[in-house]
């Protein structure tokens, strides 16, 4: 992870704030080992001048920020005043009205330094409002650390909770949480366990959950979500039927017929459940990674970015959220359980 402050005058900085329970080496990295101990820091992001939307080009080695992401700063955060005191200078120089902040979790297989570019490139392409921190859980970082990175996605559910705990100590007035692949299912854990602790917190401090390609059984989606007392509003789940490293964990793990909640082909057993479902696989064929459609499709990313729709919907009826960050002529009405997102202006 070395950092080339040289970076920031080249290409175009973004913010990162990282909490992390990686174990810290003696040479200040984090690797894959898990510690107690939560660590905040800021970090900034350079997003080199040639960037593609839903591009991430990046190398561990000798990065070059004209072509690469690179980490141009890392600072620590000594605690949650020092948080709340950035987080504050970061909303006047941006002069947002509000002090919001998104949480993205990551999924399996990944760095930090992977997911510090990864969070900054999405930040960036859909120009969201707000401050991003990111929850670096202990992955392997690895393709053939699979069952490592389930126990400590379990290992970090008090983690995540202490993070948003501390974010909204922090001053936080909107906090969304983002999740993606087996960090969703990190992140429904978190919310079952912190709703048996204290009913309706989560629902009270959240102020919005995306579930983006989740690695999850819809039967244990199910049995979740029905636990919560309360379910955090709006609730959206974003899906491809095209996912196919989904298709290969439902392979894996014997559920080939009902497939994984992150592809199914119909969302009509979910009717019940107070949970969009947005539908994008008309994006996957233009998409650099078919897992991660949300993040590197240049036309989905061009559409969500165009509406300039993200903090507005908030003011409109909460059940509809997502649905209404997408231009209606490319939204149709609910089919087989799911809003279907269309790349075409005809449906």
């Amino acid at each position: 992870m070395p950092i080339l402050p040289e970076a920031q005058a080249i290409g175009t900085p973004h913010t990162v704030f990282i909490a992390t329970n990686r174990e810290q080496a003696d040479d200040g990295t984090f690797g894959p080992g898990r510690s107690e101990t939560l660590n905040l820091m800021e970090a900034t992001v350079s997003i080199p001048p040639n960037h593609v939307p839903g591009d991430l080009s990046y190398r561990h080695r000798n990065p070059d920020p004209e072509r690469d992401f690179a980490l141009a700063d890392l600072t620590p955060v000594t605690g949650v005043r020092d948080l709340a005191g950035r987080l504050v200078r970061e909303q006047r120089q941006n002069n947002w009205s509000e002090r919001e902040v998104t949480i993205f979790v990551h999924g399996y297989n990944s760095t930090l330094p992977e997911v510090a570019y990864r969070a900054a490139q999405i930040a960036h392409d859909v120009d969201l409002p707000g401050s991003l921190l990111m929850y670096a859980w202990p992955s392997r970082g690895r393709a053939f650390g699979y069952a490592y990175d389930l126990e400590s996605m379990l290992f970090a559910r008090n983690g995540l909770e202490q993070v948003i705990r501390d974010t909204k100590a922090a001053g936080a007035k909107r906090i969304i949480l983002v999740a993606h692949s087996m960090g969703t299912a990190l992140a429904m854990e978190m919310l079952r366990q912190s709703d048996f602790k204290d009913p309706g917190w989560a629902a009270r401090t959240l102020d919005s959950v995306l579930l983006i390609a989740p690695d999850l059984s819809v039967d244990l989606f199910e049995s979740q979500i029905r636990d919560l007392s309360r379910v955090p509003q709006p609730f959206g789940v974003m899906v491809s039927e095209k996912d196919a490293v989904l298709s290969v964990s439902a392979m894996l793990r014997g559920n080939v017929t009902t497939g994984r909640l992150g592809n199914i082909a119909s969302a009509e057993r979910l009717e019940d459940l107070p949970v969009e479902v947005i539908d994008i696989t008309e994006f996957a064929s233009d998409a650099t990674v078919g897992h991660f459609v949300a993040a590197t499709s240049p036309s989905l990313i061009a559409m969500i970015r165009s509406t300039d729709q993200i903090t507005q919907s908030f003011e409109g009826p909460r059940e509809t959220f997502f649905g209404q960050l997408f231009p209606p002529s490319q939204t149709s009405l609910l089919q087989n359980g799911k809003i279907r997102i269309s790349r075409s202006e005809e449906r």
